[in-house]
């Protein structure tokens, strides 16, 4: 089967590469070393569970982006794309509406403004330069997902789009009913991360093929099982006596079980499927 030429070109290959330095940097400080976020970060980050919930995220992000510079067809990307969009919209506006939570005289800081603010506009440029290059999904490379898969992503997608919206929207109201102790920023920061997962799921859901999901879903086990390390190093931030609490680490573990056994499923269908994807 011909298949339309959908090159990564260099211009995303580049932006791939200084993002994902900016993230794998994230990671090391916030994950790594949550204790210390007053000496090392762009502010003072209680308790230790955000910032590792957010150092999680990031090294899912390097990941992707390592992906995509790695890669050869941007198809398999582009969908990553528009769900970092969507992500780093809360992030910025959280940073303009809580700058003096921030610790100006940091470094950190001055980096991550000028992410937050670049990023919004930068990944759809990119995407938009390189999207035109995108096959329609009825253009197959490989194996689809079947319509319950599907269809599960979608509501799972849009419950964590629609809690994504709500925290940040109610930043008060999220910081009553969160399992660990949140301020207006952190709250809104947190929302960020349900943002980016919920479009992703959503952006599956629509996409029948399996190679634009793959890599999105490879990110989502590594992130799922870097939250239950951290909640397992941060179990004394937690509320147990509180249902919540209950019902995010059962959230996540049903998460990593459902997901890991999609991909292994999907991966098998497609290592025995008669359709071998054609580079382009």
């Amino acid at each position: 089967m011909n298949h339309p030429p959908n090159p990564i070109l260099p211009l995303t290959r580049a932006v791939a590469i200084v993002i994902t330095a900016i993230l794998l940097s994230a990671f090391i400080i916030l994950y790594l070393f949550p204790g210390q976020t007053e000496q090392l970060f762009a502010w003072t980050i209680r308790p230790d569970l955000t910032p590792m919930v957010m150092g999680a995220g990031y090294l899912a992000g390097a990941y992707f982006f390592i992906r995509t510079i790695t890669g050869q067809r941007w198809h398999e990307v582009a969908n990553g794309f528009i769900a970092v969009t969507a992500f780093s919209v809360p992030m910025a506006l959280a940073t303009l509406l809580h700058l003096d939570r921030f610790n100006h005289s940091h470094v950190t800081f001055w980096l991550w403004l000028a992410t937050y603010l670049i990023v919004p506009i930068l990944v759809p440029y990119v995407y938009w330069r390189n999207g035109g290059n995108v096959p329609s999904p009825s253009n197959s490379y490989g194996i689809q997902l079947p319509s319950f898969a599907r269809l599960l992503m979608g509501l799972a997608g849009a419950g964590e789009l629609l809690l994504g919206i709500a925290m940040f929207v109610f930043p008060t109201w999220a910081i009553s009913v969160w399992p660990w102790a949140l301020t207006p920023l952190t709250a809104r920061i947190i929302a960020g991360w349900l943002v980016l997962p919920g479009v992703g799921a959503l952006l599956i859901a629509f996409d029948p093929r399996w190679s634009t999901a793959r890599i999105m879903l490879e990110g989502d086990l590594l992130w799922v099982g870097l939250l239950l390390l951290a909640v397992w190093r941060g179990w004394g931030d937690l509320l147990p006596t509180t249902w919540i609490t209950w019902l995010y680490v059962g959230a996540l573990v049903m998460a990593l079980t459902a997901v890991l056994a999609l991909y292994l499923w999907m991966e098998s269908r497609q290592a025995t499927s008669k359709i071998v994807p054609i580079s382009s």
